[in-house]
């Protein structure tokens, strides 16, 4: 089992968004555990980063929030709180719940330099199950363009590592 780009699914909900989007991307892995719920599959994935990863995080929250930019706090990067169930509005991991269904989970953040949602995606393929994890972001001015430039790379890599991470250590 690998992790492969892919084409942004048509199924997600955010699908409408996609010729919107300055920037989107996609990656698809099999579940070795179908019957997994997309919360359970978020938590596997994001729950488990590298501690240079989480360090990162923090570094760029911290920026983030001395430009007056809404981000998460140290506490949500490093000890999520796992609830039994979550609604829109209430926040999973660092991000609020855009949409959640027994399929799909889209989280995500408004700001004043762009908006990103992130969905966590269950697609039946035959006997298989999959799960894409997409990402879009919505860019409002020139600071959204320079801060995409510099992260793509780095978001690009990141979510690869943590859903191969996830594939290695037997949590999807």
């Amino acid at each position: 089992m690998s992790v492969i780009e892919c084409d942004f699914p048509g199924s997600s909900v955010l699908s409408p968004e996609v010729c919107r989007a300055y920037f989107h991307d996609s990656y698809r892995a099999t579940l070795r555990v179908p019957e997994q719920s997309v919360v359970a599959i978020f938590f596997a994935l994001f729950a488990h980063r590298p501690r240079w990863m989480s360090v990162l995080l923090i570094v760029r929250n911290a920026l983030a929030k001395l430009c007056g930019l809404e981000a998460p706090n140290v506490s949500e990067i490093m000890r999520p709180a796992v609830k039994s169930q979550y609604r829109v509005g209430e926040k999973i991991g660092p991000w609020p719940v855009f949409f959640i269904a027994e399929n799909e989970l889209v989280v995500g953040r408004d700001n004043k330099h762009l908006d990103f949602r992130l969905s966590v995606l269950k697609v039946k393929k035959g006997d298989m199950t999959d799960v894409i994890v997409s990402t879009i972001c919505t860019v409002h001015n020139v600071f959204g363009r320079i801060y995409l430039f510099f992260i793509v790379p780095f978001h690009r890599f990141g979510v690869r590592a943590l859903m191969a991470n996830a594939v290695a250590a037997r949590r999807l």
